[in-house]
Order: C-alpha cells, then structure tokens, then sequence
C-alpha cells in the first residue's frame, strides 16, 4: 500500500520524504483535535454567551452546514490531492501560481498566530483547576493574567515544538490519546449535564436583552455571537496536510475529514446546548465574562471534584489542539519551501534524515508563535485583533480553494477525467456555490470592524476598531509584493525534492 501512495506522490514530481506511518484513527484525531471542541466551546462560550444570550446557540448548527459544505469540496480534493500543505496544494492544482501562492501565505500566517492563541487558553483553565498555576502574581494585578499567559503559553509551545520535531510517530500518538480521552470526556460531560438540566429547549430562545439599542436588533447581536462558532469549526484539512505521511490517503483523508467536522458538531453543540440548559442561573452575569464561561458551569453543575477532572481534560484537549495546529503549519511551511515558495526554502524544506520529519519549520513556527504571545503582555486588546485577523486569514484562504474549483466546475474541467474516489456527483456545483458564498460572507461578518469586538476596552483607539481589514490588507498586499518581487522567479520545486526521470509539477 506505501509504495502505491509513494508512486502516485512521485508521479506528481515530488521525491518522497516523510514517512508514512499514520492510520485511520491518526488521520481522523489530527482533524478532531485541531477543531477541538473541548478547547474552542470552553475558550468562546463566554463570548457568544454575552454577546447573544442563550439564543447564541443557534449559531453552532448554522456555522456546521455552512463548513459542511467547504469540508465536502475538501474532501473531493483530499481524494485526488493527498498532499502536505493541503490548502496550498490544492489551489496549485485549481488556480494561478499566484492565487496558490496567496492562499498558503495567508494560511501560514493564520496558522502561526492560531497556535499563539490556542495555547493562551491555557490560562482560562489552569488556574481555575489549581491556584498554583498563577504563577505571575495572585491575578488581580493588572497584567497578572496576561502575563502569566503568555509563561503558560510558551510552556505549551515548547513541549509542542519538541514532539514535532522529534517526528510524526510521537506526534500521532500523543494526539490520538489524547483525542481519545478528549472524546469519551466530552461524552461523558454530555450524559452528565443532560441529567442536571434544569429548564426547557424553550430557553433557547431567550436573548437576554442583547439586541436592544442596535439599529439592526437581535440580528446585528446574533451575527457578534456567530464569531464564537465560527472561531472553532475550521481545520478539519488537517487530515489532508499529513496526506504525505497517511497509509492510503486517498480513502482515508476524504472520510477522516468529514468525521471530524460532524464529530465536532455533534459533541460541541450538545455540551452548549446541555450546559445552557443546566446552568444554574442564565442571568449570572459571569457567563459572560472569560473568568467564568462554561467553566464556571460545570464547576456549578458537577461540583468541584468532577468538575476540575473534566478541567483537566479540558487542559489536555488544548494541548494535543495546539500539537495538531503546530504540527499542520510545519507541513505548510514544508510544502511551500518544497516548491521554493519562502526565502531560505532549502533550509525549511530539509528533512531530519533519522526522524523524518522538517526540524526548521518546528523551531521556526514555536519560536513565531511565542514572539506574537509576546504582544499579549501588556496589550491583550491588540491580541484580540491579531487572533481574529487569523480566522479571517483562514476563512480567506479556503475561498482562494473552493472559488478556483467553482471556476473549474463552470468551466467542466472539474472533476479532472479519468479519475476516480469521492464525488458529489451533480452535487458539485451547488455544494461548491455554497461553499463559496457562506465563506465570502463569513470573512467578511469576521472582519466587520466591529467596536464591541476589535476595540472593546479602554484605552479605545481607532486603529483597534479597524485593525482586522487594515491588516488583512497589509498581510495580502505585502504578501503579493513579496512573492512577485522575490519569490516568483525562483519557484520550482527544489532538486533534492525531484523525484527522478519525473517533470517539474
């Protein structure tokens, strides 16, 4: 079965390099895990909670059919394209050299600053489980948390860059078991909320107020809140970018990257749902607050003994959600400096000769992650904009992957003749056109400079407010600058990644 996957990998003019050890339930947990609902429906509930009341709900499903329909076109290509960087491949193969370009840049850069701000949520439940883990201070001074987010963070980042570099063995195990233990966790928090629920699925309903005073009522309330589930289910091409490194990739990325995503749905909306029906008090004014949130719920709900063992889990959820984001970055990284796409792309694309498995890329991602924690410090509202810039950086590049293959659909070069694996058949189109249509307006409900999101607190500053499209301008415009000034004329792929007697791809 390898040699198959790594002739089809050299067919392309890729020498094969990484080694090819993860199965099918590694596959699926690198999905699950980079989604984490354990580690986004803790970390956000208090945002969509405060911003939309209980009704805030809602917006799970809405969000789910919305990237269903992105995971479907994904899992087309995954069935064809089974490659690292899956989100950079898979644009090279449907668009411009250009437009490729742009959407692993724009992931890259997403990916990096979606590690920083996954292992800060550290700090919404470590403490919370022990008071030993605030280390800076008592956390009532005015920069004892961030501070001491950023200590944990870096921690975190650390242990994360040791496993990956170490190689995909490690890094698959440590996920798997810890994806295994997240998902019975979740389960077993499922069963135990929907025995203390306390009111009606009529609750709901309720918007505590939250739409009075906008001009557009509950709806301008409403698409605030949605930011909180749009800020957890994405990801799911995880199980693509370790193609390269997957037994039979071609069956098992497709299904491993829809499992994931419907996975995540199912248990991340039943613990909302459950843990708005058995909070004790929905007018508590700290489920608003990220000191308290679905934390300060099961706290109430199970007591502080069962509750800080399912905190616990918690903790190990953020941890293998941050070794699955690390370890999809370096596979971005790898692939783009494979194809000589990044400065020092020889360096990037080396491959650890006994490990197998790019060291550079592991150092560099940590070492970018922790200088953007750094920002933390003293300015969390600036961090604010920069993790919500990452979303949108995201949720643009996979429009820079479904619009290329709507263009192709309409213009019946898609799906590629002579091929075979998953299909949406006469689906295609209309899955594809909403695919297209739900992430353009997504991005841009992220990206609205909106003053409760982006400039929240004081001091209030303008450029805080705007922050999201100036930057997401910046990192585009810069980007095209840098690559078709430098990058462009050096592209091809590397000789030492060449396969033998094959054409440059």
């Amino acid at each position: 079965m390898t040699a198959t996957d790594d002739d089809e990998l050299t067919a392309l003019g890729y020498r094969p390099s990484l080694e090819r050890s993860v199965g099918r339930f590694g596959s699926f947990a690198a999905g699950v895990s980079y989604i984490s609902v354990l580690t986004g429906t803790f970390q956000l509930f208090y945002f969509g909670f405060g911003s939309g009341g209980p009704a805030y709900w809602w917006s799970w499903p809405m969000v789910f059919v919305g990237q269903l329909m992105v995971a479907l076109c994904f899992a087309e290509l995954a069935s064809r394209y089974p490659f690292a960087g899956s989100v950079y491949h898979w644009s090279k193969r449907l668009g411009s050299a250009t437009t490729s370009w742009l959407a692993g840049w724009t992931m890259l850069v997403a990916s990096i600053v979606t590690l920083s701000a996954v292992v800060l949520a550290y700090q919404l439940t470590l403490p919370q489980l022990w008071p030993g883990f605030q280390l800076v201070g008592d956390g009532t001074g005015t920069y004892d948390s961030a501070v001491n987010a950023v200590v944990l963070g870096s921690a975190l980042v650390l242990f994360t860059t040791v496993v990956n570099a170490y190689g995909v063995r490690l890094m698959t195990r440590i996920n798997s078991i810890g994806v295994f233990v997240e998902l019975v966790a979740a389960v077993l928090l499922v069963v135990l909320l929907a025995v203390n629920v306390r009111r009606g699925p009529s609750a709901l309903l309720e918007t505590a107020g939250t739409g009075e005073g906008r001009t557009s009522g509950y709806a301008g309330a409403f698409l605030v809140a949605a930011l909180a589930s749009g800020y957890v289910m994405y990801g799911f091409d995880t199980a693509s970018s370790l193609g390269e490194e997957t037994r039979d990739p071609r069956r098992t990325a497709p299904r491993a990257i829809l499992t994931a995503l419907g996975a995540s749905f199912l248990l991340g909306g039943s613990i909302l749902l459950l843990g708005i029906l058995a909070a004790p008090d929905l007018g508590d004014e700290r489920l608003g607050l990220a000191s308290g949130g679905l934390q300060l719920v099961v706290l109430q709900v199970l007591g502080g003994t069962l509750g800080k063992v399912f905190l616990a889990c918690i903790v190990l959820a953020i941890t293998v959600c941050a070794l699955a984001v690390h370890a999809a970055t370096i596979r971005l990284v790898f692939t783009m400096a494979r194809d000589g796409q990044l400065p020092a792309s020889a360096a990037l694309a080396r491959v650890h000769p006994v490990h197998r498995t790019p060291v550079v890329p592991a150092v560099l991602v940590g070492l970018l992650s922790v200088a953007i924690l750094v920002v933390n410090v003293r300015q969390p509202q600036i961090f604010t904009v920069v993790t919500s810039l990452a979303i949108v950086l995201i949720y643009l590049a996979y429009l820079l992957v479904t619009g290329p293959m709507l263009l192709s659909r309409l213009r019946g070069t898609w799906p590629p003749p002579g091929t075979s694996g998953f299909s949406l058949g006469r689906l295609g189109l209309p899955v594809n056109l909403a695919a297209v249509v739900w992430g353009t307006a997504m991005a841009v409900n992220l990206g609205w400079p909106r003053s409760e999101v982006y400039d929240a607190v004081e001091p209030h500053h303008w450029y805080l407010q705007y922050g999201a499209p100036l930057a997401v301008g910046t990192i585009v415009l810069g980007g095209l600058a840098l690559y078709r000034g430098r990058l462009r004329s050096r592209a091809g792929v590397l000789p030492e990644h060449l396969a033998e007697a094959q054409p440059v791809v």
